[in-house]
């Protein structure tokens, strides 16, 4: 792997995900689920972000503190199925702005199409919390970070809750410069994109749709 991916080995988020995999699992349960996982790993990925120095009044004297500027950071869903781990970040930073990539991927070439981009204003200047539960073919990651790029965007880290080795191998290869987090690496791709052994179509799960 390269320098930029960091892959989760917590024992929590492993007996999420082995619930989340279960095809018996309900909606309820895995929307719960991506949200809980996408909380845990944003923990982490919040790590390096930039502080500001902040005077505090506390009941017995002023001190100094560090805080997140709170208009710094933004949540950028890959629609669908990134809607679901926008709570998961929220729960950590709830003032975090969102913007929205659609994607939709060409069953017969794999390859993502944008049909849709609506982010904050501001967003070059802020970090960004690009989300999508699964890395398949790493397609829709790497078109979806090349338009905030083109959108002025510099510091963006991608969060995906599945990963695939070829999928993440792209992305990190094409952007060197974004950390990508993933909270497991599973085995492959199948000849149709799918990752093995995986969870199914997770904007399925999340929504009840077929």
């Amino acid at each position: 792997m390269k320098d930029n991916v960091f892959v989760f080995d917590h024992p929590l988020v492993k007996h999420k995900i082995a619930i989340l995999r279960d095809k018996n699992t309900g909606m309820k349960q895995f929307r719960e689920l991506i949200e809980e996982i996408t909380t845990i790993m944003t923990y982490e990925s919040m790590r390096d972000v930039e502080l500001t120095p902040v005077e505090v009044e506390t009941p017995l004297e002023r001190t100094v503190q560090y805080k997140v500027r709170e208009e710094s950071i933004a949540i950028v869903p890959i629609l669908r199925a990134g809607l679901g781990m926008v709570n998961g970040v929220h729960k950590v930073f709830p003032t975090a702005c969102v913007g929205h990539i659609g994607m939709y991927r060409d069953e017969r070439t794999l390859e993502p199409r944008e049909y849709y981009c609506k982010l904050p204003e501001g967003i070059a200047g802020k970090t960004v919390f690009l989300v999508d539960p699964m890395l398949a073919t790493g397609g829709s990651a790497t078109d979806a970070i090349s338009a905030l790029k083109s959108r002025g965007c510099k510091n963006i880290k991608l969060m995906s809750i599945i990963g695939a080795p070829e999928g993440v191998e792209r992305v990190a290869a094409a952007h060197p410069d974004v950390k990508i987090y993933v909270s497991t690496l599973d085995r492959q791709l199948n000849e149709n994109g799918y990752i093995l052994p995986g969870l199914g179509d997770a904007g399925d799960r999340l929504f009840g749709t077929k």
